[in-house]
């Protein structure tokens, strides 16, 4: 009976070892696949490390993760959307917000942003759980404030100049 359960105990602490890989797949059609084995046919195979949490970038100021953490910011854009979008876009560069992009290319993809937006316009911005919809750079300051984004993006890189002017930081 003693022997039973030392074999028990060591099973179980090794139980806690055994981590089956996670595969992410894109199939021919553009659907993402997530499985314990790579997808055949697939040739963008990706693998997955379920065990680690992602690592927020530690060269950004605490603020700015701060914020990224409590607000993070998405971008919604449309491949044909022209200045409007490249505006955004520049916009949140220029000031430094670390955002992802989405770009509504599938109808289903522009279906579920309807579902979840309310309307088809773009671009939109969301922060956290608040949706900006349409470029209204005084609009989308206000909200960037009140999440927390730092005015200015002091981690901006600093372009190289000649060594009798002073640096400016990068526009």
């Amino acid at each position: 009976m003693r022997n039973i359960q030392w074999i028990c105990v060591v099973a179980l602490m090794f139980a806690g070892n055994v981590q089956a890989e996670l595969y992410r797949s894109i199939d021919k059609d553009g659907k993402v696949h997530y499985s314990d084995v790579p997808l055949q046919g697939s040739e963008d195979v990706t693998a997955v490390k379920a065990d680690k949490a992602p690592v927020p970038d530690e060269t950004l100021p605490y603020e700015t993760q701060r914020a990224m953490k409590n607000f993070p910011a998405t971008l919604y854009t449309f491949p044909d959307c022209g200045s409007a979008c490249q505006m955004a876009r520049d916009f949140l560069n220029k000031r430094g917000i670390p955002f992802t992009e989405k770009s509504l290319v599938t109808k289903e993809e522009v279906d579920n942003y309807r579902k979840e937006a309310g309307d088809s316009q773009v671009p939109a911005l969301t922060l956290g759980k608040t949706w900006l919809k349409g470029f209204l750079a005084e609009r989308w300051n206000k909200e960037l404030d009140v999440a927390g984004y730092p005015k200015t993006a002091p981690y901006r890189p600093v372009r190289s100049v000649p060594a009798d002017q002073p640096a400016q930081p990068a526009q």
